[in-house]
């Protein structure tokens, strides 16, 4: 299979900033374990801005422009550390890509950095993609990783797209105000009574929300990529994913309607 896997700020970071270690260490073995397995693997990961702040002591993520990108420039180099660092334990080399709006939206620039993803996985190298934080603006930005990663498994033609954050999944109302909300673990179409189910992000660390998410499903689904929203607090997770288990919400792609086996 190849796989995308985003990872949320929630997911690597404290909610001072500082990087959870424990967590991150077993989110890289099992993502090493899953390319041992034979699967591409290439990883979509937030923190950059959310790292830099706990680096830069900031007492909060910054607001103005300047400030954010000088966060992401500090926290950009500890995140490919840390991924370098953990990745080569286990003897697979990490491969950095910032992105912008431009290299997506720009036929000739989406093709080259689509060319070089794919060779990266050819020569067996795990490449880990996040938004160009320290020059984006306004007019060539992406404005979330959940959205790049949708971008980047129709890019690369990927089986499947794997969102990890703080939330279980869709669920029928807010399940911190809403005590009976039900998670939905299928879904198969997303139409208007979907897209309401969608609230605002709620750490101040991150950037998306449901919002950004189902955009992305939808992105997926029209390109036959199936996608899960999972929590990112157990990596393990990823192993019930692949094993077809019911964890988090799966969005079915209409040529994988049938039970797919990811084993």
């Amino acid at each position: 299979m190849r796989i995308v896997v985003k990872i949320g700020t929630s997911t690597l970071a404290h909610p001072s900033g500082h990087l959870n270690i424990r967590r991150v260490e077993s989110l890289c073995r099992v993502l090493s374990d899953i390319k041992n397995a034979g699967h591409d693997l290439i990883l979509v990961s937030s923190g950059a801005i959310g790292m830099g702040v706990g680096k830069l002591g900031l007492r909060q993520r910054p607001q103005d422009i300047p400030t954010k990108q000088a966060a992401a420039a500090v926290g950009q180099c500890e995140l490919m550390y840390t991924y370098d660092k953990l990745f080569g334990e286990y003897h697979h080399t990490v491969a950095q890509l910032l992105i912008t709006g431009d290299d997506t939206a720009n036929e000739t620039r989406h093709r080259n950095f689509t060319n070089t993803l794919n060779r990266l996985l050819e020569l067996g190298a795990l490449p880990i993609l996040n938004e160009n934080d320290t020059v984006a603006t306004e007019e060539i930005v992406i404005g979330d990783n959940d959205t790049l990663a949708a971008i980047v498994a129709k890019s690369v033609q990927a089986d499947l797209l794997i969102l990890l954050s703080d939330i279980d999944g869709l669920y029928t109302a807010d399940p911190h105000t809403h005590p009976e909300a039900r998670l939905l673990h299928r879904v198969t179409r997303i139409d208007d009574s979907i897209r309401k189910l969608a609230g605002v992000s709620s750490t101040a660390q991150g950037t998306g929300g449901m919002v950004t998410k189902l955009r992305a499903a939808e992105i997926c689904l029209d390109c036959g990529c199936d996608m899960v929203i999972a929590n990112g607090s157990n990596p393990n997770h990823l192993y019930d994913i692949l094993d077809g288990k019911e964890t988090g919400t799966r969005f079915v792609c209409a040529a994988s309607r049938r039970e797919p086996q990811y084993t």
